[in-house]
């Protein structure tokens, strides 16, 4: 019947919710991974076939470029990298499991394997394995480094990161975004650590970081891919967690990304700790410098780490001395200021009782300031909307009709948007018939059509572009022939209207600029929740 139960825990479902189960995946992700398995191909558009051949063309480039840089690695010409890499106390095991390689000297080395193995220099050059030379040909972008495979939630080698072993820069060399590979999107080691998360994943800044937790037993290690942790990395990480640990270095690179990571991961609603390693040294380093200790002197670490609040107020103290009156007077005036960007007022109160007692100061009066600081923000916030809401009128005022020049560009677009996809997937368009109002949508003309088609649905008509055009005016035809030929054919289409329909809502709640001027202090605040809320 294609089905399982577990009379353990009473879970059951279809082949698609068991590998969803084992292998920590979303639906999506599961379904992939099954055709991948079964050797299927699932086209992401049904007139994209060359695009979607491409990808299928440098996954495969990419799986085969792996195994030649595992091979070289234990070749003489990579004695130095094996060597390297034992260096860093990385067991044979380890080496084995993360598929680690390298790259040799040759410019060409990965080129005449490549086009041995039937790849084509556009292929190699659009998985960016290759450059090309101003002369047309191609050659390997990747030479006498260190190599560290990326891989994917579906165990695909996606892109790869290469280190030399010289003082030479970059000292880290990376693959640039493809068609198969986002930095932003992505995170080092994900595929090992969603399994091993249990509710904390352990945020880091490098390849050798990870992978040397990973040796010592913390196997829910990732890391990013040479850029700053970025919103997408941020959601990607709520998927598997509740909680992120952030151990980043300790210099003032490191605090900068530290702040920065903290400012990404606070609207997730990721509970968030900053592990601090001492003396400078990061994970790799410290875990090393103590030996057969190492492992449990980083669970140490592990434990007693605070959360960010605690990093930031801490960091905040260490700015002004507190038996100076008018510096403690400024760390208070600061640590307000700190404690009104929290959305949690149960989390507001508990620093607010803390400050009053450690500084012996009044409750009320740090909390008045806290309310003042956030009533500011407040104003600040609802400035930059008025702002935003002025400059979208003015430059989407030349594509929008009379009746839709009070609205913000992000609303229109989006509801047009969402109109092409009515005609473009009928399936989704039957769906959100039965579930969606047209008020939804705010601007006349996109819920008349939405209107129209819906009423020859509902009658078991055909709802096309020519079904409709007798109930339109030749302006409006023409408006409509023009949305659809701006908007192509989403990859994703489900989940392009999952958030379209949550842009619109969230329009459909925003102040308007009269209601702005007219609000007081409370109704500005809730509305400023409203909004922080939406990013989360």
């Amino acid at each position: 019947m294609g089905i399982y139960h577990c009379f353990g825990c009473q879970e059951g479902g279809d082949v698609i919710q068991f590998i969803r189960k084992i292998e920590n995946l979303d639906y999506v992700d599961a379904v992939k991974l099954l055709a991948q398995k079964a050797g299927m191909t699932i086209p992401e558009n049904s007139f994209d076939q060359g695009s979607s051949r491409l990808r299928q063309r440098i996954y495969e480039a990419n799986r085969e470029t792996a195994r030649f840089y595992v091979k070289a690695l234990y070749t003489p010409e990579g004695k130095e990298a094996l060597n390297y890499l034992l260096e860093r106390k990385l067991t044979p095991k380890t080496i084995t499991h993360f598929g680690l390689g390298y790259s040799p000297k040759s410019r060409f080395a990965l080129v005449n394997h490549l086009k041995s193995k039937g790849f084509s220099s556009t292929e190699m050059i659009q998985a960016n394995l290759a450059n090309q030379s101003q002369k047309g040909y191609p050659y390997d972008r990747f030479t006498d480094r260190v190599m560290f495979p990326i891989i994917d939630l579906q165990k695909r080698v996606i892109a790869f990161g290469g280190r030399i072993m010289s003082d030479i820069k970059p000292k880290y060399l990376n693959t640039s975004d493809t068609p198969v590979f986002s930095k932003s999107r992505n995170l080092f080691a994900l595929q090992f650590a969603k399994n091993e998360a249990h509710g904390q994943l352990i945020l880091v800044e490098g390849y050798m970081d990870v992978i040397a937790l990973h040796q010592a037993g913390f196997q829910n290690a990732v890391a990013t891919l040479g850029t700053a942790l970025t919103k997408e990395q941020a959601t990607l990480l709520k998927r598997y967690c509740d909680e992120i640990v952030i151990c980043y270095d300790a210099d003032r690179a490191g605090q900068t990304a530290t702040a920065r990571a903290i400012d990404i991961l606070r609207p997730t609603g990721l509970n968030i700790k900053i592990l601090t390693v001492p003396d400078g040294k990061d994970p790799d380093e410290f875990i090393k410098s103590h030996g057969d200790q190492g492992a449990a002197r980083f669970r140490m670490l592990l434990e007693k780490c605070g959360n960010d609040i605690d990093y930031r107020m801490n960091k905040l103290r260490s700015n002004y001395d507190m038996d100076v009156t008018l510096q403690r007077v400024s760390f208070l005036t600061e640590a307000a200021k700190l404690l009104s960007t929290l959305d949690n007022s149960i989390e507001r109160d508990v620093y607010i009782s803390k400050l009053s007692e450690e500084l012996n100061v009044d409750k009320n009066a740090i909390k008045q300031q806290v309310d003042k600081s956030m009533r500011r923000q407040a104003r600040d916030s609802i400035q930059k909307l008025q702002k935003d809401i002025q400059r979208d009128l003015i430059s989407g005022s030349k594509q929008r009709s009379p009746s839709e020049q009070g609205f913000s560009l992000r609303l229109v677009s989006t509801e047009e948007a969402l109109v092409a996809i009515l005609f473009t997937d009928p399936d989704i368009a039957l769906e959100l018939f039965r579930t969606t109002s047209p008020e939804l949508f705010q601007s006349d003309f996109h819920q008349r059509i939405f209107r129209l088609m819906k009423s020859r649905a509902d009658e078991g008509l055909e709802f096309g572009i020519t079904d409709i055009s007798d109930s339109l005016t030749d302006q409006e035809m023409n408006r409509l022939s023009g949305i659809l030929s701006s908007h192509p054919r989403e990859d994703d289409p489900k989940a392009a209207v999952k958030a379209y329909l949550e842009i619109l809502r969230e329009e459909k709640e925003k102040l308007t600029p009269e209601e702005i001027a007219k609000a007081d202090d409370e109704t500005l605040l809730e509305q400023i929740r409203r909004l922080r809320n939406k990013k989360q």
